[in-house]
């Protein structure tokens, strides 16, 4: 395998994945959350959607097979690849306004979301166009009564992975989290590499 490019823990970063490219991304040390959102690159306004995905897929737990799909129902890429099989696609990327709601942060960090918008700013994609991410291996289960959400450490080991394959030319941005309860309380780094 080519060598990772690492996201520091805390941090954000954004790049170019080209149609039929595959961006690998990997758990480095465990337990450990990364944000990934995306865009056409030829067109920012079209950009990676929750909603659209979960209704086409008919379940709200996403894995190897399944299509992710834009807002405008054209699909963005594919995951071919999955060694953990627990993945959230419902709740927004940690914010300094979370820290301070949920976490009663009086000098909260900037979170995934204030990394995504430093990440994307090359790109000239706003804070207010960033939408929902897909939480790679975030932990989120639904009680199937009262859908009540609980956020429980990632079930991903050391160098577990998702492969995604792209069916369009993206602008990808992704974060190693920032949110301590999405990580078990600890920040490590994410890992990823773009294959031919």
């Amino acid at each position: 395998m080519q060598q990772l490019t690492i996201i520091p823990p805390r941090s954000g970063t954004s790049f170019i994945l080209k149609k039929n490219q595959r961006l690998k991304v990997v758990d480095v040390e465990g337990e450990q959350v990364s944000d990934f959102i995306c865009y056409n690159l030829h067109d920012k306004a079209e950009y990676l959607s929750s909603g659209r995905t979960i209704d086409y897929a008919e379940t709200i737990y996403l894995t190897k097979g399944n299509l992710f799909y834009s807002n405008r129902s054209n699909v963005m890429f594919e995951m071919i690849e999955d060694t953990v099989g627990q993945h959230d696609f419902l709740l927004t990327p940690c914010s300094a306004e979370m820290f301070r709601i949920i976490y009663g942060d009086t000098n909260p960090h900037r979170g995934c979301f204030g990394n995504l918008c430093q990440a994307l700013k090359e790109y000239e994609i706003a804070p207010d166009n960033i939408p929902t991410c897909f939480n790679i291996f975030m932990n989120v289960p639904v009680d199937g009564v009262t859908g009540k959400v609980s956020v429980l450490p990632p079930k991903s080991k050391a160098g577990d992975h998702v492969t995604l394959q792209a069916k369009m030319d993206l602008i990808v941005g992704m974060t190693a989290c920032s949110a301590g309860m999405s990580n078990n309380f600890s920040y490590k780094p994410i890992g990823y590499v773009i294959e031919e």
